[in-house]
């Protein structure tokens, strides 16, 4: 299936960079019309998955992280996150609630978990050494006539 309309950006693993995404998130989405909530959900899921490339991925250093949104027939977004960085060497075990490989008094291990409540579906791939892709899939609904 090809998308109706798709962005592609890169930035660099900054923590201030994570308010870029949601932004770029929330400006290519705004013509879809989504509801506050979905718009919300999105924001959010996208926040989780650009933190973890800046915590996770790139640890000791800044590296870049790519993000692509796409809009299917259907109102089906799909936002791609992606990072060169060291990678998940089990990706299941790192999608259980609360396991994380960074400081547990400053890190929940739910960042995973927050995505997957947030979307209709994640997928998530990984090689160590070669970095990491995350699928976030949600499907707009459409409004109500007021």
């Amino acid at each position: 299936m090809k998308a109706e309309n798709s962005t592609r950006v890169q930035f660099d693993s900054l923590s201030s960079n994570e308010a870029y995404a949601r932004g770029v998130t929330a400006a290519f989405l705004a013509r879809y019309d989504p509801t506050v909530p979905q718009l919300a959900d999105l924001k959010t899921a996208v926040s989780e998955a650009v933190t973890n490339c800046i915590v996770h991925a790139y640890p000791e250093r800044i590296g870049p992280v790519c993000m692509t949104i796409a809009v299917y027939p259907d109102r089906e977004v799909h936002i791609t996150i992606t990072d060169k960085g060291i990678g998940i060497p089990n990706v299941e075990q790192a999608m259980q609630p609360l396991f994380t490989t960074g400081n547990p008094e400053e890190r929940s291990g739910l960042g995973f978990a927050v995505m997957q409540s947030f979307m209709d579906r994640v997928k998530v791939t990984s090689k160590p050494g070669k970095g990491t892709k995350v699928l976030l899939v949600k499907r707009l609904s459409r409004r109500e006539p007021t």
